[in-house]
C-alpha cells in the first residue's frame, strides 16, 4: 500500500469524498485529448526542471499556464476570414474589411491592435490559408463549444494555452469544465513514476521545439505568447506512488521510442494514457471499496453473432461501472471502523469527537452551518449516512459518469450490433495498445497475456480462465474471439501469420528484418 499524501483544503467544494479517493480532479467532461492538453500546458510552464517534484513546494507542482488569446480568436473567433479572402476585392481592401470585423469581436485582452500580422504575411491569402491550415488540425473545430475552448493541435509550446471562459466584456475565467485538474494530474502520477524525470527530459526536447514549421506559424499568428497573471498548484494526487503511474510512463516512453514522427506519437499518447486513467479510476475505486483483485475488462471482438462473450464482456462493463459508487459508499462508512473514531466514543465528549473526525476526514460538515441542514442535533450515525447521501448524488453528476464517457472516448467500449454497452475495442485502440506493448514483434499469444497484465483485457481462453472455471462460458467461445482479433490485427497489418500455430504481431513502427518460427 502506497502512502496517501495529505490532503489540502479544498475550497471549491462541500465535501471532500471523490477527491479523497481518486484526488482533485478526475471529471468526465476532460476527455483524454484534454487531459493530454492540459498535461502539456503544465509540463511547457516547468521546462526547466520537467517532470521533477520541487521539495520547496511540498512535492506538488507550480505553473503558469499560457492563455494565447490572440491565436485562439484568430482560429475560432474569425468565421468571416475565408468570406473575406475568396472575394475579389483588392488585397488592400481585404485587410481593411479584415481589421475592422475583428476588431468587432475583440475581447480587449491583448487582441486590439492586430496589425503585426499585416507585416507577417505577404498577402491577405497567404494570412487565410495559414489560420485554414492550423484550424484543420484543431480538436473539435466544428464543435459547438464556445469559441475560447477550442484547441490547436498541440505543434510546439507556443500552440498551448488553457480553456478559458470570456464573457462579452473580456472577463476571463478558467471555469474548470474542460480543463478540470485532470491533466495536472496527469503530470502529477508521471512526476511520481521511477521513471518521470527520464520521460521529462525526453518530452521536453521533442514537444517543445520552437523552431519546427507549425509551431513557427502558431508564433507568427499569436506574437509573444500571453500568461496567466499568477503561477498556480497543481492539484492533489492521494498516492504519492502506484503501479499505474509507473505503466503510464513505461508506455509513454515505449511509444516515444518508436520510429514515427512525434505528431503521430501524440494520438498514441492520448488514447494509451486514457486508458491508463481509466484504470486508475477503476484500481483505486476497487481497492477502497475493499476488493484487492485486478481489474478485469472482458472484450468482445464484434462479431455478426451474438455470442456468449458479448453477454459477459456487457456483464464486465456494468460491473465496472458501479465500482466508483461503492467505493464512495464505502469510504465514507469506513470512518466508523477508525480505531479513532472506537477511541472518541468513549470520551467525554463523545459525539463533539466524533463530529471533529468527520470534519477532518470528509470537510464536512461545516463549521458554519453552510446550508440549510441543521447539523447541530444531528448524530455523528446520522452524519455518516447523511454524507452517504450527498457523496452519492454529486457523485453520479460528473466523477461517476467517467467509465462511460473514457471508455466510449477512447474506443473500448461500443453499443454496435447489441442493445446494451459492453467492452469492444476498435481499431485505433487496438492499434496504440500494440504500439505501446510490442517493441519490434511478439509471439501473439504472449501479446495477449502481457495486455491482460498491463490493461487487464480478457480476449482469449488463456486470459479467461476464471471465466472457464466458473463455466461462464465454454473454451471454444474464447478461442473464436480470439481468433477473431488475429484476423482484426492481420487486416490492420499487426500481426504476420507464419503458420496455423505460429503468428506474431508487430509493431509497424519497428519491424526489423524477418522472424523464424
Amino acid at each position: 500500500m502506497s502512502a496517501i499524501i495529505k490532503r489540502p483544503e479544498i475550497k471549491s467544494v462541500d465535501f471532500c469524498v471523490d477527491e479523497n479517493i481518486w484526488g482533485h480532479r478526475l471529471y468526465d467532461e476532460q476527455l483524454p485529448h484534454l487531459t493530454v492538453l492540459e498535461f502539456l500546458g503544465v509540463l511547457g510552464s516547468n521546462l526547466d526542471r520537467p517532470l521533477k517534484l520541487r521539495e520547496e513546494h511540498g512535492g506538488t507542482v507550480m505553473f503558469k499556464p499560457q492563455r494565447q488569446i490572440r491565436l485562439r480568436g484568430l482560429l475560432f473567433n474569425n468565421p468571416y476570414v475565408e468570406l473575406i479572402a475568396d472575394s475579389a476585392a483588392s488585397d488592400e481592401e481585404k485587410w481593411r474589411q479584415w481589421f475592422e470585423r475583428f476588431a468587432q469581436g475583440a475581447t480587449g485582452n491583448g487582441d486590439a491592435d492586430m496589425a503585426y500580422l499585416r507585416r507577417s504575411f505577404a498577402s491577405f491569402d497567404d494570412f487565410a490559408k495559414a489560420i485554414e491550415l492550423l484550424r484543420s488540425s484543431s480538436f473539435e473545430s466544428r464543435s459547438n463549444k464556445r469559441w475560447s475552448s477550442k484547441f490547436v493541435f498541440p505543434f510546439g509550446p507556443d500552440a498551448l494555452y488553457e480553456d478559458l471562459e470570456i464573457d462579452s466584456r473580456g472577463k476571463m475565467s478558467n471555469d474548470r469544465r474542460f480543463f478540470a485538474r485532470t491533466g495536472e494530474l496527469l503530470y502529477l502520477m508521471l512526476a511520481r513514476a521511477k521513471r518521470g524525470e527520464e520521460l521529462g527530459d525526453i518530452l521536453s526536447k521533442r514537444l517543445f521545439n520552437r523552431g519546427s514549421p507549425m509551431n513557427r506559424l502558431a508564433r507568427v499568428l499569436q506574437g509573444e505568447p500571453q500568461l496567466a497573471d499568477d503561477r498556480r498548484s497543481a492539484g492533489y494526487l492521494p498516492e504519492a506512488s502506484n503501479p499505474r503511474f509507473d505503466q503510464i510512463c513505461e508506455d509513454w516512453l515505449s511509444i516515444l521510442n518508436k520510429d514515427m514522427p512525434i505528431y503521430d506519437a501524440l494520438e498514441h499518447l492520448i488514447v494509451i494514457s486514457g486508458l491508463n486513467m481509466l484504470l486508475y479510476f477503476l484500481e483505486r475505486a476497487k481497492r477502497v471499496a475493499g476488493n484487492d483483485d485486478p481489474v478485469e475488462i472482458v472484450c468482445e471482438i464484434v462479431s455478426k453473432g451474438r455470442t456468449k462473450v458479448r453477454v459477459l464482456s456487457g456483464d464486465s462493463y456494468q460491473f465496472n461501472q458501479a465500482l466508483s459508487s461503492k467505493a464512495v459508499l464505502a469510504h465514507v462508512e469506513s470512518i466508523r471502523l477508525d480505531a479513532a473514531w472506537a477511541a472518541a466514543a468513549g470520551a467525554e465528549f463523545s459525539e463533539a469527537e466524533q463530529i471533529e473526525l468527520i470534519r477532518e476526514r470528509f470537510q464536512w460538515p461545516p463549521v458554519d452551518g453552510g446550508d440549510d441542514d441543521d447539523y447541530s442535533r444531528k448524530s455523528p450515525d446520522d452524519l455518516v449516512a447523511n454524507l452517504v447521501e450527498k457523496a452519492l448524488a454529486r457523485h453520479g453528476q460528473h466523477v461517476g459518469k467517467i467509465h462511460a464517457a473514457w471508455s466510449r472516448a477512447i474506443g473500448l467500449s461500443s453499443r454496435r450490433l447489441s442493445r446494451r454497452t459492453r467492452y469492444a475495442p476498435d481499431d485505433r485502440l487496438l492499434k496504440s495498445i500494440v504500439v505501446s506493448t510490442v517493441d519490434d514483434r511478439m509471439q501473439f499469444d504472449e501479446f495477449l497475456a502481457e495486455a491482460k497484465r498491463r490493461y487487464g483485457l480478457i480476449i482469449g481462453d488463456a486470459e479467461g480462465s476464471s471465466l472457464l472455471d466458473a463455466k461462464l462460458v465454454d473454451q471454444e467461445e474464447l478461442s473464436e474471439n480470439r481468433d477473431n482479433l488475429e484476423t482484426r490485427l492481420v487486416g490492420l497489418g499487426l500481426v504476420r501469420r507464419l503458420s496455423d500455430s505460429c503468428s506474431f504481431v508487430e509493431n509497424p513502427f519497428a519491424f526489423k528484418g524477418n522472424v523464424a518460427c
